[in-house]
């Protein structure tokens, strides 16, 4: 797995004739796993609303072609 790193850029006064002073630091493992997995929690209960949504609306107009297709659609969401 590569590496990620975050690049500062530290900006001195105008005196120091433009020049910068960069600083790199990586992220540590832990945050960008936690990172990773907000991002799919969230990532999942948008989905499953989405669906949710969807097959009430599929109900509500006693469409029974899209009710079914939207369920076999949301089968991966009930194997919490």
């Amino acid at each position: 797995m590569r590496k990620q790193k975050m690049i500062y850029v530290l900006r001195r006064d105008p005196e120091y004739r433009g020049r910068e002073i960069t600083a790199k630091r990586e992220l540590s493992f832990g945050i960008r796993l936690a990172s990773r997995l907000l991002l799919d929690q969230m990532i999942f209960e948008f989905n499953k609303e989405r669906l949710d949504k969807e097959i009430n609306m599929a109900i509500d107009n006693n469409d029974r072609e899209e009710f079914q297709r939207l369920s076999e659609k949301y089968q991966p969401y009930t194997k919490e």
